[in-house]
């Protein structure tokens, strides 16, 4: 079976954006957003 794997990568003038996500992982949690609030409420979505 394949992996079932999605990654989307979008910059603009004023931002960059990469996600990336695998239905098939360990369930481990990497947010890195440079807003600290912001990193700890994407890691309890998580």
């Amino acid at each position: 079976m394949s992996p079932r794997v999605g990654r989307v990568e979008r910059t603009t003038k004023e931002t960059s954006v990469l996600v990336e996500i695998n239905l098939d992982g360990t369930g481990k949690v990497d947010v890195a957003t440079g807003v600290g609030f912001y990193d700890h409420m994407l890691d309890q979505l998580g």
